[in-house]
């Protein structure tokens, strides 16, 4: 008898009913049903048909989408859940404490089936019809699924023609089933919430820290749509992820993600499992492009690390002062899961030039709670530590919280706060000493500039240059600033001949309101984030609808054209707020201050006053 007689033989003594196959499940057991969209429903809804003879049965599972039947209050004494992943489908029962939730990182789950510390009895799953070789795919879901079918000491199968052949290492033999059961059914579907006008600006400011040539992981949540709108320009993107979806897809057609650039899996979409429409598995089925392989490869803190340039982008549901991320419990209320997201922070942290993102927005409950918080609250879990988290976003900006102190910390984070509870905020850090004393005047002051501020400025040399507005978080940069000029330039710059500068002028400097008081640096990129190397600045006098202008360049980059692009871009904003024109206080000795102010297409007169040209320059 050939090997393909013999695999079919067995494929026909394996086939039964569903109502037949759950006989096989007995009270006291543990049973591990399959991940998110690839659920095996018919088995499910056998499983509880005969719940009657199932008393104290544990369910296992992550993430999952379909129905949860078991999950009802009223069979709380035959199946209780213990899920890795709380979603919609049993947050009540976990909530109300008839179900469990089991705080883990995905990558380390096949650790707990194939160690013997949470034996599984029954794994029920769904899969492809065989191939010629007898080998079944896992499909849309390969993750912890694969771990479990290795490790359950039964393994019932529904066995679907629509479900997509996979790539990757995502194929069973037939072989390691115990029991199939024939079914022909769509698969179960996901429709990811359209983003809001919130979760745009913050995919804006996501994607604007994603490099060409980077590699990709992306969470679960409606953040992932926005930021992929905004990635279609880049190019050779590579992706590994733990998860694929629908949105994803415009991203593949739009040519930005070639994958030429990866260390591993060069050319290939790496993910561990799908959810999505019917859209989602046409597209994957038979397709070389993608690669699924089981979560203890694709989660794999050193798999992803070993990728250049790998980026996670993970969303939470609150974050304190200090940095600490809450993302699957609200206080002692659990909402969610670690998933992925520990794995790919640290994954993507030990990545060469890799950046680890937490998005999320500023408010939740229609903007009436702040999700920057002073102290998370009681009960409430830490899944990426303080340690661990490196940029925080929403819809105000982006802070970077690695190596940084807890005030420098606190600083960033209320600076992307919603404006509604910044002053609080500060109050707060102030009250729990985050911050010291002297920040407790300046609460209405924690600004962020408007994005429209915010400009690019390529040098003669082919040196560019980012034109920001002044954050919070730039005053050790000022600092560091000052003290690289020269004498001659502080003289300029502040008329006296000061050696430091105290920290209240330093706050005067960088507290800004971007209305009255504008601020724009020039930055260039550095490994560490990015250097500032010329302020321009301008105060509006209300009365008389004139701002008074000031300059400082480091000597270094002085000679270069920054003074005049900064002045233009000034002009720009201060038109823009309907201001009439700049005053400027010049030494009769500063000649390139003086040449920038005199080139402008503008009606420019100034008065000697014995060392100081007093200049009035009024658009027109």
């Amino acid at each position: 008898m050939s090997d393909a007689n013999t695999w079919q033989q067995k494929y026909k003594e394996l086939i039964v009913t569903a109502e037949e196959a759950v006989q096989r499940i007995k009270p006291g057991h543990r049973v591990f049903i399959g991940t998110g969209c690839a659920q095996p429903e018919t088995l499910v809804a056998a499983m509880v048909a005969n719940a009657a003879n199932l008393a104290d049965t544990e369910i296992i599972h992550s993430l999952t989408l379909g129905q949860a039947p078991y999950a009802d209050p009223a069979l709380a004494r035959n199946f209780r859940v213990n899920s890795f992943f709380i979603s919609d489908n049993v947050r009540p029962a976990i909530q109300e404490g008839l179900g469990d939730y089991t705080p883990i990182s995905q990558s380390d789950v096949p650790r707990l089936f194939c160690s013997g510390r949470l034996p599984l009895d029954v794994a029920l799953v769904q899969v492809s019809p065989p191939d010629d070789k007898g080998m079944c795919s896992l499909g849309i879901s390969v993750d912890i699924v694969k771990s479990a079918i290795a490790n359950a000491r039964r393994v019932i199968a529904e066995v679907n023609p629509q479900m997509p052949r996979t790539h990757g290492a995502s194929t069973v033999n037939i072989y390691d089933f115990d029991l199939l059961v024939p079914v022909d059914l769509p698969l179960i579907e996901y429709t990811a919430p359209k983003p809001t006008e919130v979760h745009q600006k913050i995919g804006e400011y996501v994607a604007a820290l994603v490099d060409d040539g980077a590699t990709i992981g992306f969470g679960i949540g409606t953040i992932t749509a926005s930021v992929i709108s905004f990635l279609k320009t880049k190019k050779h993107l590579g992706i590994h992820t733990e998860m694929f979806t629908d949105a994803m897809i415009d991203l593949v057609e739009s040519g930005a993600i070639d994958g030429r650039h990866k260390s591993r899996d060069r050319g290939k979409i790496v993910t561990s499992f799908c959810v999505g429409t019917q859209k989602l598995y046409d597209y994957i089925d038979n397709n070389p492009l993608f690669a699924f392989h089981p979560t203890e490869y694709v989660n794999d803190p050193l798999v992803i690390g070993s990728q250049h340039k790998q980026v996670s982008i993970n969303s939470a549901l609150k974050v304190d002062l200090t940095g600490q991320i809450c993302a699957d419990s609200l206080g002692t209320s659990f909402y969610s899961g670690i998933g992925g997201q520990t794995d790919f922070i640290r994954g993507a942290a030990r990545s060469i030039d890799g950046k680890a993102i937490i998005a999320l927005p500023s408010t939740a409950q229609n903007g009436t709670v702040s999700r920057i918080v002073p102290i998370l609250d009681d009960g409430a879990g830490v899944v990426t530590t303080r340690g661990d988290v490196h940029y925080v976003v929403t819809e105000y900006g982006v802070a970077y919280l690695h190596g940084k102190s807890v005030e420098a910390r606190a600083i960033a984070l209320i600076s992307i706060a919603h404006p509604d509870f910044r002053a609080e905020l500060m109050r707060q850090a102030v009250t729990h000493r985050y911050v010291r004393p002297d920040y407790a005047g300046i609460e209405s002051k924690i600004l962020v500039g408007p994005p429209e501020y915010k400009t690019s400025h390529l040098l003669g040399d082919g040196t560019m240059l980012t034109f920001r507005p002044m954050h919070p978080t730039d005053e050790s940069r000022l600092n560091e600033l000052f003290y690289a000029l020269s004498k001659k330039s502080i003289y300029h710059r502040f008329m006296s001949k000061i050696r430091f500068l105290q920290r209240k002028e330093i706050q005067n400097l960088v507290f800004v309101n971007h209305r009255t008081d504008v601020a724009i640096v020039a930055t260039v990129p550095e490994s560490y984030g990015e250097d500032i190397v010329a302020i321009g600045r301008y105060y509006l006098d209300q009365k008389t609808n004139m701002a008074e202008l000031s300059f400082v360049v480091r000597d270094a980059w002085q000679n270069r054209g920054i003074g005049s692009a900064l002045f233009r871009h000034l002009s720009i904003i201060a038109k823009r707020n309907g201001i009439a024109g700049f005053t400027a206080e010049l030494t009769q000795d500063n000649l390139p201050m003086q040449r920038i102010l005199n080139n402008g297409a503008n009606d420019v007169s100034y008065k000697a006053n014995e060392n100081v040209f007093s200049f009035v320059i009024r658009f027109t």
